[in-house]
């Protein structure tokens, strides 16, 4: 019976992980795919700076989500930390801990954001100072994204080894996730390094492909029983 009511505790936490998980990937493409490029122009500060004025509000609702990101990035680091670190400690403190730079890494781009907003809507009276301000800040938040794959990398590798070595999850999960996870440090040096490789974007597709699929399953199903005690009973 003690065993049955832990189960149901973890499977409880587990789907409150995937529903942090969840908000995290929602607001993730809503605030970085769709509202992003309304309001930032790659290549563009002088157009970037006139939607900033122009579509204030579009902005701020990008900012916004920028926030719902970073809030909801923490607190699945936080779930899974909680979910993980009875049995893995080690591994579960790893998982945290790089979930949670992750989140201050898309912070630094919701400070630049804010500032973009405020700049576009100050009183500065000379324009060509606006316009290399906005530049300087679209740089910043591009490479807050850039360069935190890194991380977004390196947070899916303790992941996918917990569900690996605890057969609690499906095992091909796990693979794809530390696939995923190599991905994106790949991707990510390959970009940073200046090389011209053309498939450069594919190699983060298995990262997208174990998200997905794990906030699926710890909605769903929760999380198995433990094997091994299982097998001590």
């Amino acid at each position: 019976m003690i065993d049955n009511n832990e189960h149901k505790n973890l499977i409880k936490t587990a789907r409150i992980t995937g529903l942090w998980y969840l908000m995290m990937a929602i607001t993730g493409i809503l605030g970085f795919m769709v509202f992003h490029s309304q309001i930032f122009v790659s290549g563009n500060p002088e157009q970037t700076l006139t939607n900033l004025v122009e579509l204030e509000s579009t902005a701020r609702i990008r900012l916004l989500l920028e926030f719902a990101i970073v809030i909801s990035q923490a607190l699945t680091a936080v779930w899974f930390f909680k979910l993980f670190k009875d049995n893995y400690e080690w591994e579960a403190w790893t998982l945290g801990i790089w979930g949670m730079v992750n989140a201050l890494t898309i912070m630094i781009s919701a400070i630049s954001i804010a500032s973009a907003i405020g700049i576009a809507n100050s009183d500065i009276s000379a324009m060509e100072d606006q316009v290399l301000l906005i530049q300087l800040l679209q740089h910043i938040i591009s490479n807050a994204w850039g360069i935190g794959g890194l991380f977004f990398g390196l947070w899916l590798l303790p992941m996918g080894y917990i569900v690996v070595k605890s057969k609690r999850l499906p095992i091909w999960l796990g693979r794809v996730l530390i696939l995923g996870g190599i991905g994106y440090l790949v991707s990510t040096i390959i970009r940073y390094a200046g090389i011209d490789f053309s498939l450069n974007r594919f190699l983060t597709i298995p990262a997208t492909i174990g998200e997905f699929w794990m906030i699926g399953y710890l909605l769903i199903f929760g999380i198995r029983r433990n094997i091994k005690s299982i097998r001590n009973q």
